[in-house]
């Protein structure tokens, strides 16, 4: 579980608009925590196989252009790293927890903050997708990179610019939705942040029938079957809500800022849970990323990974 004085955050920034939208998010969301916070950029450079053409006249000029871009992305890139910076000391986080590194890519940008997320950080935050203006490639495709491979950290992808002040935990009964829980307990606890605990429940004609027909119409057997599922299933959920609950009470964060809800009847639980942060105006969902479920059989991981893919204009946290 993470330590309340282990607020460590990899702040993975690209130069787009949207990795910018991500360093608010982090100083909005977390400033009253005061978390050390590290700016991460990979900045690509020549292979130095390009500079051994140098020694050909006929590429003498290519190679000063070449040295000259170098030398004007790093400039670009620093400047980059000072405004991101400023953004985190105007939401008054400590000048002194905040570090920008910039690292040189040798195994690729996804692989190098990977291995620096190894180095004690408790989340990994980056934007959902931008097109770069330090360099020509989109962050989108690092940033799916990054939720697929790291698990031994929370990661988190920013869209749009997120609403703040209220987090979205879905919650499947799982041990993996249970660390979701204890995590923004601890990435939160003492805030004014309110949390709502919602659980899906997905309609399940198809599932009893087992018919492949669009108009086949279930019995009135079948439909009893499905209510009682229902309704079993939403009274196995009022231990696991009670238990999330004072997990994050007990976290600091106040009684009644957090609250519980049941969605029943959807087709799509991730649609569900995206459906739901929309019409409440939920800026950060919350999901475990695998467990199988002790109320239903279905593997969470795979409602975490539509959920990334759903909720293009939100913060999603995967914990794992």
């Amino acid at each position: 579980m993470l330590s309340r004085t282990q607020k460590k955050i990899l702040l993975a920034i690209d130069g787009s608009d949207q990795s910018l939208n991500a360093v608010r998010y982090v100083s909005e969301l977390l400033a009253s925590q005061k978390p050390e916070v590290v700016l991460f950029h990979v900045m690509r450079k020549i292979d130095e196989t390009f500079w051994d053409l140098g020694i050909d006249p006929a590429y003498h000029r290519r190679v000063v252009d070449v040295s000259a871009w170098e030398v004007e992305q790093e400039k670009t890139v620093q400047k980059f790293m000072n405004y991101a910076s400023q953004i985190l000391f105007e939401a008054e986080i400590p000048e002194e927890s905040v570090t920008a590194k910039i690292h040189e890519s040798k195994t690729g940008v996804a692989r190098e903050i990977i291995k620096e997320s190894m180095n004690g950080y408790s989340g990994v935050v980056v934007g959902r997708k931008g097109l770069s203006k330090l360099k020509d490639f989109l962050l989108g495709s690092v940033a799916h990179k990054l939720v697929e491979k790291l698990r031994h950290v929370p990661v988190s992808l920013v869209g749009g610019t997120p609403q703040l002040g209220r987090i979205l935990l879905a919650l499947d009964g799982s041990e993996g939705a249970m660390k979701a829980v204890d995590y923004v307990g601890t990435l939160l606890g003492g805030s004014d942040y309110e949390v709502t605990l919602l659980h899906v429940m997905r309609e399940i004609n198809w599932l009893i029938c087992q018919k492949e027909t669009e108009d086949y119409i279930p019995s009135e057997l079948e439909a009893s079957s499905e209510e009682k599922w229902l309704k079993d299933e939403g009274v196995e959920m009022g231990p696991v809500f009670d238990e999330a609950r004072i997990r994050l009470i007990n976290a600091g964060i106040d009684p009644n800022r957090v609250k519980t809800k049941l969605v029943r009847g959807v087709s799509s639980r991730a649609g569900g849970i995206v459906e739901e942060a929309k019409l409440g105006g939920y800026g950060s969902i919350v999901v475990g990323r695998r467990g199988l479920s002790r109320v239903e059989d279905f593997f969470m991981g795979r409602v975490s990974n539509k959920v990334v893919h759903l909720a293009k204009d939100m913060a999603v946290w995967v914990v794992s």
